[in-house]
């Protein structure tokens, strides 16, 4: 009897091959076009792909398309990114209706339904009142979620998160905690560690 894990193996080579005519027209147009703004264009129309098709042809083409991808992910339905510049690792679960920036997201993570990943907390400066804002620049930050995270459904992160740590459904994180802990709130604050201690 063939292993399941060669099976899936198998399949998402066939859907790497199918996805490589798409990479190929996504390839020159970000040779001719603003890349980024290129890369949110095919990300969009990857995202309307539903079932399981959609989710391997997806993880097909984020493995071509972004530095270090594994294809052994699943990115859900309605999920956009909006950078080239992100990495996601083996075994990432990424939920329905979530916003990607620019980040690194470590194995094994999971991402619940809409959650949101800023690149950073400076991506508009508005410090000069009477400048309009989208005149006013900004700089794109590129960050990290730990191994083994959990991010709960509608969360936004704005900074690092650390591995193992655990985020409450609904939360915004505007600054780091330590690794292995819950934390929850807007802003987030630490609700407790995730180890329990020795007897």
């Amino acid at each position: 009897m063939i292993n399941k894990k060669i099976i899936k193996r198998l399949v998402q080579y066939g859907f790497t091959l199918m996805t490589l005519p798409i990479f190929i027209v996504y390839w020159a147009c970000s040779k001719i076009l603003e890349p980024d703004g290129t890369f949110q264009s095919f990300s969009q129309v990857l995202s309307l792909l539903p079932g399981k098709i959609g989710v391997y042809l997806r993880a097909a083409f984020y493995h071509l398309a972004c530095p270090n991808t594994s294809q052994d992910i699943s990115i859900g339905f309605l999920t956009i990114f909006s950078h080239r510049d992100t990495t996601i690792e083996e075994g990432v679960y990424i939920g329905p209706q979530c916003n990607i920036g620019k980040c690194k997201i470590g194995s094994n993570t999971l991402l619940g339904s809409g959650v949101h990943i800023l690149s950073g907390k400076n991506q508009h400066n508005f410090d000069d009142p009477d400048m309009p804002i989208q005149f006013q620049g900004g700089h794109f930050e590129k960050i990290e979620i730990g191994k083994d995270c959990w991010l709960g459904n509608g969360s936004i992160v704005m900074v690092e998160v650390k591995e193992q740590t655990v985020i409450a459904a609904g939360s915004v994180i505007t600054k780091s905690f330590d690794v292995a802990v819950v934390c929850g709130g807007n802003p987030a604050k630490l609700i407790k560690g995730r180890h329990k201690p020795a007897l």
